[in-house]
């Protein structure tokens, strides 16, 4: 686009949200044209940067004029934030986790109409993880995979959508399904470990941006692939990144690894 990109921000009051205010407002490559917050928030009306532009945070009513949505709100905000790019065309780019089964099939279907790009995290640093232990899990199929993951106390959902994510690669990795395989608790007596699972565990606590690891153990030795995130500022890049590469993209459903890959 020789214009900048005319972007909304869902989620806008979040952690997420403030992170990409922070970012976007020297990025020459935006307009940012919506701050959206839920209906219920304390900053609705109050000026993004305070007196320095007109710019309030609002609701979704009568949002026109947007390229990309980003998305960091919750399900409900998803819901809002995707009623608006079915309507309008926007692209979607979408890091909100937690969703129903009915909410994965509409985003499945939104992608035959509108550029849609989900992602449990926009670190480059984890999309390489996420590949690595795909490989990792096919040369190495005998062998029992835990993965664990550590988040912030606030963090509503577990595990975590980024730990889905790694877990559906591993699966993929064995010519199987996470569904076929997963095991998300361990309590009581529940015997020998099953040949082939893939385990969850769950931390929360304190600031803990994000942590991920994965354990392959075979018999005498283990091997640990792993990724801890010390700012949240290297989601928000990325998921401005990925804004960028969206911009007039074709209906699909998108992913990260596309994005890296055409920097490559």
């Amino acid at each position: 686009m020789t214009r900048p990109i005319r972007l909304a921000i869902s989620g806008a009051s979040g952690r997420m949200g403030l992170a990409l205010l922070n970012l976007v407002r020297d990025d020459g490559r935006f307009e940012l044209v919506r701050a959206i917050v839920s209906s219920k928030s304390t900053r609705l009306g109050k000026a993004v940067y305070g007196d320095v532009s007109p710019l309030r945070f609002s609701a979704w009513n009568d949002a026109t004029g947007i390229d990309v949505v980003i998305d960091f709100s919750g399900p409900e905000g998803l819901d809002q934030a995707l009623d608006h790019c079915e309507a309008s065309g926007a692209a979607l780019v979408t890091g909100t986790t937690g969703l129903s089964a009915e909410q994965e099939a509409r985003l499945t279907h939104a992608a035959e109409r509108i550029a849609v790009l989900r992602a449990a995290n926009f670190s480059l640093g984890v999309a390489v993880l996420t590949r690595l232990l795909r490989e990792a899990a096919a040369a190495l199929p005998n062998w029992d995979l835990d993965i664990v993951e550590a988040h912030h106390n606030r963090k509503e959902d577990a595990p975590s959508g980024t730990a889905l994510a790694l877990g559906h690669a591993a699966a993929a990795g064995r010519g199987a399904t996470l569904d076929e395989l997963a095991v998300y608790s361990r309590e009581g007596r529940p015997g020998a470990r099953k040949a082939g699972t893939i385990g969850f565990a769950v931390v929360r606590g304190g600031d803990i941006v994000g942590e991920h690891q994965a354990l392959l153990m075979g018999q005498g030795e283990r091997v640990e692939l792993g990724h801890r995130a010390t700012d949240r500022s290297i989601f928000a890049r990325g998921a401005l990144e990925s804004a960028a590469w969206m911009a007039g993209r074709a209906p699909g459903a998108w992913t990260i690894e596309d994005v890296i890959a055409a920097k490559v």
